[in-house]
């Protein structure tokens, strides 16, 4: 598991990225996935469905994306995702370990290539002074292991929920680029 770092991979300085933008890295992660002939499974929590949402609003993505589990209760992460109750209480549900440990149950449950995972505080509530609100962890789970990174949003729960779906895509388009390169290197 990579550390997870604090990243805003497209430079996002505030505000929340529009459904034009969002919709765009919806289009290019299905194009990436298409020609890299790999498949996408989604792990949310407090983006309550929105990657899997945006990743179908785009024609075609059947072709690529075999489903998602809406996990906001610690039950469901432990029942559907296989997140153990030991990473919960060690961790919290809202921490990078709970993140990868989603991706990695995305990926077995639906038999995907790649799976990302959106765990975090979209506010305005639920926020402590050790995991604040806008607190975001997201994972993509390869067979190459996993990627994390961790994001402090400080929109509304709107843009919070924005902020960190672009993250989601941002993520798995990098993933299903290093499988095309991958691809093409053998």
């Amino acid at each position: 598991m990579d550390d997870p770092r604090s990243a805003d991979p497209a430079g996002r300085s505030g505000a929340p990225p529009s459904d034009a933008e969002l919709l765009a890295l919806a289009m290019s992660l299905q194009a990436a996935a298409l020609a890299a002939g790999v498949t996408v499974s989604t792990a949310e929590s407090c983006t309550g469905g929105l990657v899997g949402h945006l990743i179908t609003q785009v024609d075609g993505s059947s072709g690529y994306y075999l489903g998602g589990a809406v996990s906001y209760s610690d039950a469901l992460k432990r029942s559907v995702l296989d997140v153990t109750t030991e990473t919960l209480s060690r961790h919290g549900a809202v921490s990078a370990q709970t993140a990868v440990a989603m991706a990695d149950g995305a990926r077995r449950a639906f038999g995907s290539d790649l799976a990302v995972s959106v765990t975090g505080i979209a506010g305005p509530g639920g926020g402590t002074d050790a995991k604040p609100v806008g607190l975001v962890y997201v994972s993509v789970s390869s067979a190459n292991g996993n990627q994390v990174r961790r994001f402090h949003w400080t929109a509304d729960r709107d843009g919070n929920k924005r902020h960190s779906a672009a993250a989601a895509l941002e993520l798995l388009l990098a993933g299903a680029n290093e499988a095309a390169t991958s691809a093409a290197a053998t």
